[in-house]
């Protein structure tokens, strides 16, 4: 292969593991967001590839649900968006690089200007046209963002009169803890700022922040996580339809005795008789190694991974290789648990949530680190109200 050449289109084998996404259900947690945000438009966050699931694929459905606005973190992320939706209101959460103006006015794309530097290098590329922008103020995150201070005595001094439309932002620190005492701090401190700016328009509520009993009314919601079927609302049932789901080829299946080891490193005993699988699925794929299961987690009751086989909840067996999981499938189906069976990793029951706490994670993660050797089938349209659970309107890769 020369130098010039591009490399052949990853083609998955029959060993893959497949990631079965449902627009549908994307397009159906979108509206749900969009219900509960009351008099608020709603958006959506789609960047880290749509959290995984395909940003080629899901912005196409959440437009045809109804979505009109997009949060994106990168630059790239944005112009990748473009070519599937063009009219819509992209914003980059990431903010302005310095001297990259010119590259997100040349894509239509709206900064969140983070600092006052930001401020004024935007207010001079744009050169008098008053180009949309969005503000973040930050309010307790400390990460990014101008602090509340600086943001008002920026507002006084009217360095802000450059701008066009113009969106005020900040981020939510613990949302998705209701009794945590920042929530109304953070919120006294946005309805402050909201009187201060009286006229833009303001935006506050992430997915958790949109089920928070006290948050001030905002114009503009931003969900991301629970649009994928991550729940807003821990520690209570879930309102959102899972979107995901992964399964994995069972490619042997042997019984050891009493005493035998599995895996690398032999952190992982049979107490007894067992059956065990090897799953075509590991790390590289983007499942972490942390959620094996091994010895000294069975004796500080520190819960490992599992996996669906047959129905039946089947514990990892010694750490994950780079390729390959073990999985403890004594008590499956014995029709199930065979070669060319099926291990389901998330769905049918198992969360994204408990899936992300059994790897010593959160579900954000597992969803963004969906790899690219799973061959990828999508269901739906975003449009549909159906369960999603059809053999397939498209199939291809998520980027």
């Amino acid at each position: 292969m020369s130098p010039n050449d591009e490399p052949a289109e990853h083609e998955p084998g029959a060993d893959a593991a497949t990631l079965t996404i449902d627009l549908d259900a994307l397009g159906a947690n979108w509206r749900r967001l969009r219900d509960a945000s009351r008099d608020a438009a709603c958006a959506a966050v789609v960047k880290a590839n749509a959290y995984g699931t395909g940003l080629e694929r899901a912005v196409p459905a959440l437009a045809k649900a109804g979505c009109r606005t997009f949060f994106v973190a990168q630059v790239s992320e944005g112009r990748r968006l473009r070519h599937v939706a063009r009219d819509a209101e992209v914003y980059v959460l990431d903010g302005l690089a310095p001297g990259g103006a010119g590259e997100l006015i040349a894509a239509n794309l709206r900064p969140v200007l983070n600092s006052a530097e930001e401020v004024r290098e935007w207010v001079a590329a744009c050169g008098g046209a008053g180009l949309p922008a969005a503000l973040h103020v930050d309010t307790g995150m400390n990460r990014l963002g101008l602090p509340a201070d600086e943001a008002l005595r920026l507002k006084a001094e009217g360095a802000f009169d450059g701008l066009g439309e113009a969106l005020l932002m900040t981020h939510l620190v613990s949302a998705e803890d209701p009794a945590a005492p920042i929530n109304a701090r953070q919120a006294d401190a946005f309805r402050a700022l909201a009187q201060a700016f009286a006229g833009w328009r303001t935006s506050f509520a992430n997915s958790s922040g949109g089920f928070l009993p006290d948050a001030p009314p905002c114009d503009l919601a931003r969900p991301g996580y629970s649009l994928y079927g991550g729940n807003p609302t821990p520690g209570r049932e879930n309102p959102m339809r899972p979107v995901v789901r992964l399964e994995a080829v069972i490619l042997q299946v042997r019984d050891v005795p009493a005493g035998a080891t599995a895996g690398y490193g032999s952190h992982w005993t049979a107490p007894g008789p067992r059956r065990l699988a090897t799953i075509a699925l590991g790390y590289a794929d983007g499942y972490p190694r942390a959620a094996g299961g091994t010895d000294a987690k069975t004796r500080a009751g520190v819960p490992a991974g599992v996996a669906l086989v047959g129905g039946v909840r089947c514990p990892f067996s010694g750490v994950l290789s780079m390729d390959l999981t073990i999985l403890d499938v004594t008590d499956a189906p014995a029709e199930a648990a065979v070669r060319g069976g099926r291990a389901v990793m998330i769905g049918d029951g198992l969360e994204i949530d408990e899936v992300g706490m059994r790897a010593g994670t959160i579900g954000y993660e597992i969803l963004t680190g969906l790899g690219p050797r799973y061959r990828r089938v999508y269901v739906g349209d975003g449009a549909g109200t159906g369960a999603g659970t059809g053999s397939g309107t498209g199939a291809g890769g998520g980027g």
